[in-house]
């Protein structure tokens, strides 16, 4: 039970940073060629809803990939139509990006729709840019107790 919560949660906090919608936006590129354009391309296509890109973003980890597919099936699930059109029609504000190393960065994000400040950490990975989107989650601190 406490896991399903867990994960309820998980997903409540990635849709206050992202939607869905099946249609592309001329604004929206797939360029990594920085860390703050390869965080700025997953959550444009999350707010656009084309999940089934989002795992070509990511680093390639169980962790990450798991709460892409249940942040997905809640979409698809649970999101109003009004939320949906929200997130699609959202802008994307950049906070703040602060430089860890020189193959790490936070980036601090909202979206115009909820407003809500949120984090993703970016890796360098074979001149890549990805993104480690388990970072943007609390620890599961259930399974400890």
């Amino acid at each position: 039970m406490k896991s399903n919560l867990f994960y309820s949660f998980l997903f409540l906090l990635f849709l206050s940073a992202c939607g869905n919608n099946e249609n592309d936006r001329s604004d929206s590129t797939t360029s990594t060629e920085s860390d703050v354009d390869a965080a700025r391309n997953f959550i444009r296509t999350a707010l656009d809803g084309r999940y089934d890109k989002l795992d070509q973003m990511v680093v390639p980890d169980s962790a990450n990939l798991a709460l892409i597919e249940v942040a997905h099936m809640t979409y698809q699930s649970r999101m109003s139509p009004e939320d949906k059109r929200g997130y699609r029609e959202s802008s994307i504000n950049i906070h703040n990006v602060q430089t860890v190393n020189d193959s790490v960065t936070i980036v601090t994000y909202s979206n115009s729709y909820k407003k809500t400040q949120n984090e993703l950490k970016v890796l360098q990975r074979a001149n890549t840019w990805l993104v480690d989107f388990k970072h943007s989650f609390p620890a599961d601190t259930t399974a400890a107790q």
